[in-house]
Order: structure tokens, then sequence, then C-alpha cells
């Protein structure tokens, strides 16, 4: 498992709870010493523009900080999507997340799609035709669905329960009915039980990154990544990640 990674993602580019100061950083210190890390790079406006209209563009362009680490945050993606269709796991360790940004708006603390440039990007290559989305956020992902609404071939699914065992039975039983080209993780970390969502437990995370590298290995030769979206109790948040590489690796 690889995790890509840029150190400009710690900046604090605005002042919503996912560019908070500390949020990455808690991250690092739990994931980095146990992964091997590969630099992101600024994706181009060509790859945002897969999935994003001109004048979306133009209006992240005006907050110039935010344009610059939303860039470095898809590239992120991108170089994480490129590793797994090449065979090798990886993460995507970057900032602002992006699964409330449409084709033409963004909401809720994102502003480009992260997960859907990079599905696009693999697509356009011809590295892949189909490909699953699993994301594992508080918040059901419009963004990502609203962009993938027309195109068959890339499944979206969010899933949902009353406790934290319907909700890994739920991730279970998709990924069992599963076919695709790659699986890939938004991997949203506010349902944790000491987040926002006070449901799921840490070892949770584990299980279901195992269920992904389970389906992954069984029907697209192991192709799986993911992508982080939100969590925010910086106490409890690294360690759910690591939890999940753990499972994923």
């Amino acid at each position: 498992m690889k995790v890509v990674y840029h150190p400009r993602c710690e900046e604090v580019y605005a002042s919503d709870p996912a560019a908070k100061a500390g949020r990455m950083e808690s991250i690092i210190k739990e994931v980095l010493p146990h992964f091997e890390s590969v630099m992101a790079e600024p994706s181009t406006v060509g790859d945002i523009s897969l999935v994003h209209s001109d004048e979306h563009i133009e209006y992240v362009q005006r907050m110039a900080l935010t344009y610059e680490i939303a860039l470095l945050a898809a590239g992120g993606a991108i170089e994480a999507a490129e590793l797994a269709a090449g065979g090798e796991p990886a993460f995507a360790l970057i900032r602002p997340p992006g699964h409330h940004a449409s084709r033409d708006h963004c909401w809720g603390f994102c502003f480009f799609n992260n997960m859907a440039i990079s599905i696009a990007k693999l697509r356009k290559e011809g590295k892949i035709e189909t490909a699953v989305i699993v994301d594992i956020d508080l918040h059901f992902g419009d963004g990502t669905a609203n962009i993938f609404e027309n195109i068959p071939q890339v499944i979206y699914f969010h899933p949902e329960g009353r406790n934290r065992q319907e909700f890994v039975d739920g991730v279970s039983r998709f990924l069992a009915q599963t076919k695709a080209d790659v699986v890939a993780v938004s991997a949203g970390f506010d349902r944790h039980e000491e987040d926002w969502g006070g449901l799921l437990k840490t070892e949770d995370y584990e299980t279901i990154g195992k269920l992904v590298k389970e389906c992954a290995q069984r029907v697209c030769q192991g192709k799986r990544y993911g992508v982080l979206e939100g969590g925010y109790n910086h106490n409890v948040l690294g360690r759910n990640v690591k939890a999940l590489l753990k499972g994923m690796s």
C-alpha cells in the first residue's frame, strides 16, 4: 500500500473543519511511518475539466490558495488511481475532500471531485472501463452520484445502517455482487463513534478495508485505492485511517 501525499495539504486554505489546522498531521503521524509515501503532483486544468465545467473551475480559481491545494488533491487522487490500475494498492492522503462537488457547483467543504476526476482519468486513458465507488463517509456524496448518474459503467454506492453491524454487512453484500475493473473507496471517517456519526468503531474500518481487498482480488486482479473525504475528530482520525489502510493492504 502506497500513500500519496504532499506537505501543502497541511496548509489551512479555508475556515471549514476539513481545512482545520492539525487535521492532516493527526493522520500523518499514524500512517506515514508504516506505509511508503509518494509525492502528489498538481492535476492539470484538463484533468479537472473531465468532470467540471469551465464556470465551476473559474469559480474555484478565484479562491487562489484553495485552488492551488485543490489541484494537488485532485492530482493525488489521480496518482493513487494510476498506481491501483498498475496493480499497486494506494491511498490518497489529501484535502480538500471532493464528494460534494458536482459538475457545476460544490458545497460541504469540497471544491473539485477528486474521486470522480481520478476515475474519469483512468477511463479516458483506457486503463479501465468500469469502476465501483464505495463511499463510507457519513454524508451521501451527491457530487459523485450526480457526475456518474448517466454513466452505467461507474457504480456509486453509499452504505447505510442503523448500527455498525448493519453498516458493515451492507458493504459486504454490495461488494459480494460487484464486478468492476477497479474498486475505489471514498474514505470518510466521520461515521466513527467519536466523530459526527457516532456509529463505527476503529476496527470496523479495518474490516471494510479487508472486504474491499477481497473484492478487488476476486474481480480485478486486486486493483483498489482510496481517497480521503471527511473525518473531523483529530484524536481518532489517524487511527481510523490506519485501520482502513491495514485492511486494504
